[in-house]
């Protein structure tokens, strides 16, 4: 696949002077010190904390699900679509939806560059010259559609899901939400091994750091220079363990340095945003995957190492998945292979079937057996 799918045709860059400036830089609050984990921090585990228990194990082990672990996503996810502008540190900027062209296999957020501000995205539709425009267009208005389409198509039995679920992540409204990589990447880097409430009280601490004043409705997210700048021993009075705030400057140092770019993740092909940012300390295979998915808006990710994804596609097979239990607190619902030989069937909305597959367990499907 081509480095630079962003030909004339599919995509525009244009500056958005409409979107909000970042607060300045200011001296670091003090806070207490947490202790680090030495733990993989790859993907969140619902319910953990940020440090090493002090608590008895086996009273750990009681608090864990019964039956199996609760899968993170998406609901950790959901930090990884969001703009954080003054006053929005924890809240999505929804600009109008403008009818623009869409591809399954490449980006089709709009992403904002971390320092600059410069709005990257797909052309709209009425840019286009009619001659140049071919016919049975896909675009932000009707990618999903055709992506469902596919789905039922491929699998009937997704169909009462999708009938009760709206996958408002691939909707018209869900494409026009502006994403700013940085700040979605460092999220996802702050979620690993914490619960979303957590999640989302590290990150307005760490926001503050950068901010003046106590108000939290003024404070705009860090820009990577802001970041490099920031002591970690000051990125880790925000709550963050000293790993991650390792990871977090390291993060910060790649997009400073135009190692990595909002250009670059926007054109670039999907095996290239995954060999750059898995070589970034702190991003896993999983947790780009993510990024790729909730952040980028691409429609052809996959992830076999979601257990959600596991569990909804051996729900669909028509197995007992309380039953595929294999030593204590260990799951394995579907063997990758299969899972991946699956999935092929649905390229190329893949994203679109996995997010189905989180929902499954919602919905009597045995009617279709």
């Amino acid at each position: 696949m081509s480095t630079r799918r962003s030909s004339r045709l599919r995509t525009a860059t244009v500056q958005d002077s409409t979107l909000p400036a970042v607060a300045p830089t200011k001296s670091v609050k003090g806070g207490k010190k947490r202790k680090s984990t030495t733990k993989d921090e790859d993907k969140p585990t619902v319910g953990s904390k940020d440090v090493e228990p002090s608590t008895p194990k086996r009273k750990r082990v009681a608090k864990r699900p019964s039956s199996s672990p609760e899968a993170p996503t998406p609901a950790v996810t959901k930090l990884l679509s969001m703009y954080h502008g003054p006053g929005e540190v924890n809240i999505v900027i929804r600009p109008p939806v403008v009818n623009r062209l869409a591809v399954p296999n490449g980006t089709n957020a709009q992403l904002v560059s971390p320092e600059t501000r410069r709005l990257v995205s797909n052309k709209p539709l009425d840019q286009v010259s009619p001659s140049k425009k071919p016919n049975g267009t896909t675009t932000t208005k009707n990618i999903l559609d055709a992506a469902l389409e596919h789905l039922i198509q491929v699998e009937p039995k997704l169909k009462p899901v999708i009938e009760k679920h709206p996958c408002n992540v691939f909707s018209e409204e869900g494409l026009a939400e502006v994403v700013d990589p940085f700040s979605s990447l460092v999220s996802g880097i702050i979620s690993q091994q914490v619960s979303g409430a957590a999640a989302k009280s590290i990150k307005a601490k760490f926001v503050a750091l950068f901010n003046e004043g106590e108000d939290a409705s003024s404070h705009g997210f860090p820009t990577p220079s802001m970041v490099c700048a920031m002591s970690n021993e000051a990125l880790h009075s925000a709550g963050l363990s000293k790993r991650k705030a390792e990871y977090i400057k390291g993060l910060a140092q790649k997009f400073h340095d135009e190692e990595l770019t909002t250009d670059m993740l926007f054109s670039a092909s999907y095996e290239e945003v995954l060999e750059a940012l898995t070589k970034v300390r702190g991003l896993g295979k999983w947790s780009v995957e993510m990024f790729a998915c909730f952040g980028l808006k691409r429609m052809d990710v996959f992830s076999t190492g979601d257990l959600g994804v596991q569990r909804g596609m051996a729900a669909l097979a028509g197995r007992d998945v309380a039953k595929l239990k294999k030593g204590k607190h260990k799951f394995k619902f579907m063997a990758e292979k299969e899972m991946e030989e699956t999935a092929e069937k649905f390229k190329p909305y893949r994203s679109v079937y996995m997010w189905y597959c989180w929902r499954v367990e919602d919905v009597d499907i045995s009617a279709f057996d």
